[in-house]
């Protein structure tokens, strides 16, 4: 109840921030449709952002951030229907089970079979089945990796391209240069991603007790990560996760993946999406909309 309690809290909060530092600056021309999908575990809501023009347009399943137990799509509305207008993509945003209610594996199985739902519906809504890319910022770029690698088995070929920002890849012990320097923060603490570490495992009916890492929860513990789709991963200097993403772009580079990395040298973690409109924001939505852009085009 006390782990409920604190979640309920910090999602109250960060609904209210976020709001605050996007007042008066969100893309209100982008149409918005709302859809409830069945999976093999119960209903799932979807918000699908639609550029406009009569398409068909290129695809980007979002997966939102928050340590697998804040965050969701009233949160994350900014920033998908940005990356609407900036990209001239479809943005199906999900909005999976969060701990500590649902535990892994929950998200990542929400995941999968909203990029299912998205390939054999997105027509539907002008987009195009053949163009998807997945992307997820924090603990969504965690379940954006997760994802693409559960793709490769069950959907081969769906995935067409990967952005990870800031990406969750591995659990806290024994940790990272990154965790030790950005301990207190900016913005995510070391603490508060132990906390989100500990309530999204806590009770996982996949993992034994005292277990930290599993193929999909840490990615980068796999040897498996040969033929996945080019990716664009993105990482802040001042950031506790900022070894993870790096890390993971080395392995998938290593695996002989197509990776373009860029470090946001001052940046703190959060700084897309949640801190409203700021320069490193555009400027790394820019670079989102370009890669993205040429994905496409190839």
């Amino acid at each position: 109840m006390k782990t409920q309690l604190k979640a309920a809290v910090i999602r109250s909060a960060v609904k209210v921030d976020t709001r605050l530092r996007w007042l008066g600056k969100t893309a209100k021309h982008i149409v918005v449709k709302k859809s409830d999908i069945e999976t093999a575990h119960g209903r799932i809501r979807l918000r699908i952002y639609q550029p406009p023009g009569e398409g068909p347009f290129p695809v980007v399943v979002y997966y939102h951030g928050g340590g697998w137990v804040i965050g969701d799509l009233v949160v994350y509305d900014p920033l998908c229907r940005d990356l609407c207008d900036r990209s001239d993509c479809i943005v199906v945003a999900v909005d999976y089970r969060l701990a500590p209610e649902h535990p892994f594996p929950a998200a990542p199985e929400d995941c999968l079979a909203a990029l299912k739902w998205t390939y054999e519906h997105i027509s539907l809504y002008r987009g195009q089945p053949n163009a998807i890319a997945v992307a997820g910022d924090s603990a969504g770029g965690n379940l954006a990796a997760v994802t693409a690698l559960q793709a490769r088995q069950c959907l081969p070929g769906v995935v067409k391209g990967q952005v990870l920002i800031y990406p969750v890849t591995d659990h806290y012990e024994p940790g990272t240069p990154s965790y030790e320097e950005n301990a207190k923060g900016p913005v995510l603490t070391r603490k508060l991603m132990m906390w989100f570490w500990d309530t999204y495992l806590k009770g996982s009916p996949l993992l034994d007790a005292g277990q930290t890492r599993h193929p999909r929860a840490t990615p980068l513990i796999r040897d498996d990560l040969d033929n996945l789709p080019p990716t664009l991963l993105l990482t802040a200097e001042r950031d506790p996760l900022r070894d993870d993403g790096a890390s993971y772009a080395e392995r998938l580079q290593r695996h002989d993946n197509q990776v373009q990395y860029s470090l946001y040298a001052g940046a703190c973690h959060g700084f897309v999406g949640l801190q409203g409109p700021k320069p490193d924001h555009n400027k790394a939505m820019g670079e989102i909309s370009r890669w993205l852009a040429k994905l496409f085009a190839a």
